[in-house]
């Protein structure tokens, strides 16, 4: 092919000049010397169909040459001969667009430190640039619509399933719906102009460490200004360990030459996200069709990099930053006090807060939480968002039905049935039949109304330590509540079994069971025992599976129904199980449900038998206003389909196990780790004054979650004494998650010993 340029630059240009092929995307370059000097570019395109693009490109191209300040900046359009810019060359079967442009000199961008100096240079530059373009609308430009040009960045989405870590598919998917919600609202406002488009570090030109030119403008787009600093930001950003400060750099010297609008500074971090989604879902593409292609592997790393890092940084903060560094106002960070006195103006004080310090939370991504103070939380504490903070297949499976229909249950409607059919096939026979309703609290209250109406009797037994939710039957049935603070014991018509507890129980299991034995030989015939598998409030204690097959046992024999609570331990939380009774081998008659169902939004339901379902059909309508209405089907139906489809149950299975054997590790380090316990995603780590004694140590437990918090980890403590810390963080939390934190946790836990 060289000597095909050599050939066209002799014939055409009367040119003697050697030819080297360069690196190029959908066309033919050569660097033509003459004397042994470079001195030009031939270009052959093999597409008849972008002629009036190049056509356009060379007019834009014409145009700046005779408006920049220094000339040798940009490329220049050559004539040939015949005094034609752009021609067809015919070479046996293949005709080529051909031109020459004039050569740019400089070292590559790619290769140069991205210093505060040339960062500023870049920005100055693009600004000029823009500045120059403002007058030229190309109608080849603007007509054409290609995946490039960020306004049309949606495009691209369709090449997700090509990206086969499921890690990286989420945060990609996530940052697409986050331009569905920030950015095409406001695309119709912003300001639109002709752009380079593709200020990448291989476009872009430096001499003595600042920006001297700029090549290939076979991306221009007629699209939104501000699209031009998402692009460029996008590849400076991969070079630096501050991209905050890359992009106020870069920003600041841009707005000095062509000041920036406010509402360009509010779209700007998920734009520069988009690019990266264009590129790594664009290059997983080309890596389907060419999969012997490794460079192409190679050449996303910077981009998955940068994404992966790009969601830690607080969106909030960014914007704020950003605006003050070019001139904007911003109004004060909330005070967290004064919104506490607010609160407490309308709300009771019995609804309590997270951290003697609260969080003032102002957005969510997976498993990272944003405040108002530009902090970046990862979350390992919040089992409600099962699948992550604002996970964007259950927002838009919400937003699609809301937009579509929601009503209640007296009517039919398609979702409901297929969302029963999907939720019951996850349970084992005879658990059959679903009630649904808006919360796991609602669905404990209807469990036990279930459970006597079977029975014909009140009598109910429950767990030491055990919780069940906020109304009046949840409170009379949860230990932790009426044994607890301003609790008045358990009512007359409940029964509490011992706990046993492997860490802290003396004597054997079967010594446990005959103490229930002998309780139950004393009682009448119960309606039912209620537990969870893990007892979750009572410090993340697992029953030991003997014990619950056990109590089952004793508590069938007297003909009482048993209920499993897994508002916390189900939908696959525990890795090795998708509900936590499986986990000890048994079958409940009645299934309490909650929490994780809709990813925060508010769903519960109860799942039982046909005899109990037949008991209670006894002329007495339920209904729930909002239980399995459209949108909660629609939800719930999606986080089925989430969980099977991003296999988050094996992945749970092996971020636990990693977690488990880490903080194993820091327990033999330091004994105030008193036990670690859990599976998967659910896990108590217990602190005690010494593993001699086992005293309880809440204090140590306390200031640990409150350090950690300060570090940017979010964690919470419970059980009965306090000093258990809980480790139940969203489902897409993986083992660089674990790392972090174990480190953090390794570090505070060494400072404490001293």
């Amino acid at each position: 092919m060289e000597s095909l340029a050599r050939q066209i630059a002799q014939q055409y240009f009367s040119l003697n000049a050697s030819a080297q092929q360069m690196a190029g995307y959908g066309s033919l370059n050569f660097k033509l010397k003459v004397d042994g000097k470079a001195q030009y570019v031939l270009k052959l395109d093999a597409s008849e169909e972008t002629a009036d693009f190049l056509h356009a490109e060379n007019a834009v191209l014409q145009y700046l040459s005779t408006q920049a300040d220094q000339p040798g900046l940009l490329p220049v359009p050559q004539s040939n001969r015949q005094g034609s810019q752009l021609f067809t060359y015919q070479e046996d079967q293949q005709s080529y667009m051909t031109r020459m442009l004039s050569f740019i000199p400089g070292t590559f961008s790619a290769e140069v430190a991205h210093d505060e100096k040339m960062l500023k240079s870049l920005g100055q530059f693009l600004a000029k640039l823009d500045s120059l373009l403002l007058p030229l609308r190309p109608a080849a430009v603007e007509r054409r619509r290609f995946e490039w040009d960020l306004q049309y960045c949606l495009d691209t989405e369709i090449h997700l399933p090509h990206i086969k870590d499921v890690k990286r598919t989420r945060i990609a998917a996530y940052f697409f719906d986050q331009y569905r919600q920030n950015i095409l609202p406001q695309m119709p406002h912003l300001r639109k102009s002709l752009i380079h488009n593709d200020a990448n570090d291989w476009n872009v030109l430096t001499q003595e460490g600042k920006v001297s030119g700029l090549i290939d403008f076979g991306d221009m787009a007629y699209t939104a200004t501000i699209h031009e600093l998402a692009v460029a930001l996008a590849y400076a950003c991969m070079h630096t360990d501050d991209p905050l400060q890359t992009v106020i750099w870069v920003c600041e010297a841009y707005h000095e030459v062509f000041p920036l609008e406010e509402r360009e500074i509010e779209v700007l971090y998920y734009l520069i996200a988009a690019r990266l989604c264009t590129s790594v879902c664009m290059s997983a593409y080309s890596r389907h069709l060419y999969p012997e292609n490794d460079y192409i592997a190679i050449s996303e790393a910077p981009a998955w990099d940068l994404l992966e890092s790009w969601i830690q940084l607080n969106p909030y903060q960014f914007i704020r930053q950003l605006k003050l560094s070019c001139g904007f106002s911003v109004p004060a960070s909330p005070n967290a006090s004064l919104m506490q006195e607010e609160r407490q103006q309308h709300l009771s004080q019995a609804l309590s807060l997270s951290y003697p310090s609260p969080l003032i939370l102002e957005g969510g991504a997976l498993q990272y939480l944003y405040d108002s103070r530009g902090q970046t939380y990862l979350d390992a504490y919040n089992n409600v968002i099962h699948l992550g903070h604002c996970h964007p297949r259950v927002v838009q499976a919400g937003q699609k039905q809301m937009a579509k229909l929601n009503t209640n249950t007296r009517y039919l409607y398609s979702l409901l049935n297929e969302y029963a059919t999907a939720l019951s096939a996850k349970f084992p026979d005879p658990l059959n039949y679903v009630y649904f309703v808006n919360s796991g609290s609602a669905a404990a209250d209807l469990a036990i109304r279930l459970a006597q109406a079977y029975q014909q009797r009140q009598q109910l037994i429950v767990m030491q330590h055990g919780y069940h939710g906020n109304t009046q039957i949840g409170i009379d049935i949860s230990s932790y509540k009426y044994n607890g603070k301003g609790g008045q014991g358990a009512p007359k018509h409940v029964q509490e079994l011992p706990l046993y507890d492997t860490y802290r129980s003396q004597g054997s299991v079967a010594d446990y069971l005959k103490q229930c034995e002998q309780m139950l030989e004393r009682l009448d015939a119960p309606a039912a025992f209620v537990a969870e598998s893990i007892v979750g409030c009572g410090g993340q204690i697992p029953i030991p599976a003997d014990y619950l097959q056990g109590i089952y046992a004793l508590i069938r024999a007297k003909g009482g129904l048993c209920i499993a609570d897994e508002v916390q331990t189900g939908f696959g939380r525990l890795g090795t199980h998708f509900w936590g009774f499986e986990s000890q081998g048994v079958i409940p008659d009645i299934v309490i449900l909650g929490k994780p169902m809709g990813n925060g939004h508010p769903i519960g339901a109860v799942v039982t038998t046909a005899p109990v379902v037949e008991a209670f059909e006894n002329g007495m309508e339920f209904f729930s206003s909002f239980g399995g209405n459209p949108v909660s089907c629609a939800i719930g139906l999606e986080v089925l389909k989430v969980i099977e489809e991003e296999n988050l149950m094996t992945e749970a299975q092996k971020t636990g196990d990693y977690f488990g054997e880490q903080m194993r590790k820091l327990a033999a380090q330091y004994p105030v780790l008193g036990d670690v316990r859990g599976s998967g995603l659910f896990w108590g780590l217990e602190f005690v004054a010494d593993g001699q004694s086992k005293k309880p140590h809440p204090q140590l437990a306390a200031d640990l979650v409150a350090q950690l918090k300060e570090e940017g980890i979010l964690l919470g403590t419970d059980g009965p004494f306090h000093n258990v810390v809980k480790f139940k963080p969203p489902m897409c939390f993986h083992t660089d998650n674990v790392d972090q934190l174990v480190t953090k946790m390794a570090d505070l836990l060494s400072k404490a010993s001293k």
